[in-house]
């Protein structure tokens, strides 16, 4: 589904950021991806989706290369992302505003979209939050609508940054339990360690700009570190 080569990537003025990575995301996968603050995680994703550019490399998603922009928007649908911020996703008045937005612009009918909005807010179990205004929610509130938008795309792979920020016990449960159960392919971007250790899952280091292997998670916490090409 996903497949980059050799990327290399530098923000204007800076370091390097991506050197020489490889990725290769495939159906049915899990990945989960780690590293240190600025290691370059949420730039991976964002150069993926070609919303960020590439210097060098190439990127190749559902079979195709993908170069300027205009290759990029036919997957951004198929593929659900979850920004790290949510206040990078919200952008409607209201919650049930923001989550129809997706499926309207995909061409289903207002009907259609309210009866997807109310599916995917009792997924999450969050339909109390239908008529409530986006910039008074909490953080944590902000977190699972913006995962709301996401699904309510009908995504065939998801990449979810830090899907777990500022949400409480319960509440991530219940994403670890979906994330367990969902059909889709997924890639998780995370500092939590209990949704390392509970989540069955190829498990990548980013570390000087290239995917290191550290197995698999919710094995042990001790996968065994070693450089290698991260392909399926």
């Amino acid at each position: 589904m996903i497949h980059l080569q050799n990327i290399h990537f530098a923000y204007d003025g800076g370091p390097p950021v991506l050197e020489g990575l490889d990725w290769r995301l495939a159906p049915g996968e899990r990945q989960i991806i780690v590293g240190p603050n600025g290691a370059g995680k949420s730039t991976l994703f964002l150069v993926t989706l070609g919303l960020l550019q590439a210097r060098a490399g190439v990127i190749e998603i559902f079979g195709q290369e993908r170069r300027g922009d205009r290759d990029f928007r036919d997957v951004r649908g198929p593929i659900g992302f979850l920004f790290q911020n949510p206040d990078d996703q919200l952008f409607c008045p209201t919650v049930a505003e923001d989550v129809a937005f997706g499926p309207l612009n995909l061409g289903h009918s207002p009907d259609e979209a309210h009866a997807i909005v109310h599916r995917t807010l009792h997924l999450l179990d969050i339909e109390h939050l239908e008529k409530r205004y986006c910039h008074r929610l909490s953080g944590g509130e902000k977190r699972l609508v913006s995962l709301a938008t996401v699904l309510a795309m009908e995504p065939r792979v998801l990449l979810l940054d830090e899907p777990t920020t500022g949400l409480d016990e319960p509440t991530t449960d219940r994403i670890v339990a979906w994330l367990k159960d969902t059909d889709l392919t997924w890639a998780v971007i995370t500092h939590d360690a209990d949704l390392l250790s509970c989540l069955e899952a190829q498990v990548w280091e980013l570390r000087d700009g290239v995917l290191v292997g550290r197995g698999a998670g919710a094995s042990d916490g001790r996968a065994v570190l070693g450089r290698v090409s991260p392909q399926a």
